[in-house]
């Protein structure tokens, strides 16, 4: 069983081949992009093909990023996965960025061993993206946006370690007693996303973009026109 890992949601464009019985990495292509990943993404993939030997033919499954990440990174990795599962007749699987962060912060955390992982992802001006995993991918709190504040709460609870680009922040506004994972990235290596996306089982829905945040454009208030009577 083979599968091809796509990732988009942050500055990386980025795509693995993996072999599920195995679990082992049979080619991957990864390029630093910060922007263009619509340009780049399928040279990405043919390149990753490429070096595992492989051709969309042999595919059995298709894993992506969903984000939370840049939304214009996020929709070309979902588009891409839905387009190639659709035209090969194959599952496409939806990852989260912040439990492949959590998954990332785990094998990383060789000083601790914590209970659970607070990932954390910068957002800028939307605030933090956050949610908490255990080590068996179990969310123990949902993914939602918080305050650098709210974040720093959340991260003093015991048995928390912190992982993703928001970690150094958050920690230090929490102050000494925060534990940190080691892993300050903003999204997690394109064979942790692999993995996770084999370990799961197929869903009923195609995968879909994880936006925390309502769209930018509302509705005036003062605008609003009164409904006319029925």
């Amino acid at each position: 069983m083979t599968l091809l890992a796509i990732d988009c949601a942050a500055s990386l464009c980025a795509a693995c081949v993996y072999d599920q019985t195995t679990g082992k990495k049979l080619g991957r292509e990864v390029r630093d992009l910060g922007k263009g990943h619509a340009e780049h993404l399928m040279d990405v993939i043919a390149t990753a093909l490429a070096a595992a030997g492989k051709a969309y033919a042999d595919l059995d499954r298709i894993g992506v990023s969903v984000g939370p990440g840049s939304f214009t990174g996020v929709r070309v990795g979902v588009s891409t996965a839905r387009g190639l599962a659709l035209a090969l007749k194959i599952q496409a699987i939806g990852v989260t960025t912040l439990e492949a962060i959590a998954a990332e912060g785990f094998a990383r955390a060789s000083d601790v061993a914590p209970e659970n992982v607070l990932a954390a992802i910068d957002g800028g001006r939307d605030g933090i993206y956050i949610g908490v995993y255990d080590r068996f991918g179990s969310v123990r709190y949902d993914p939602a946006i918080a305050t650098l504040e709210e974040a720093a709460r959340l991260a003093s609870r015991e048995g928390l370690a912190l992982a993703g680009s928001a970690a150094g922040k958050i920690a230090a506004l929490a102050g000494g007693d925060v534990r940190m994972t080691g892993f300050e990235g903003a999204t997690a290596d394109i064979a942790v996303y692999a993995r996770l996306a084999a370990g799961k089982e197929i869903p009923d829905e195609k995968p879909k973009p994880l936006y925390l945040r309502a769209p930018d454009a509302k509705p005036q208030a003062g605008f609003v026109l009164p409904r006319r009577p029925s």
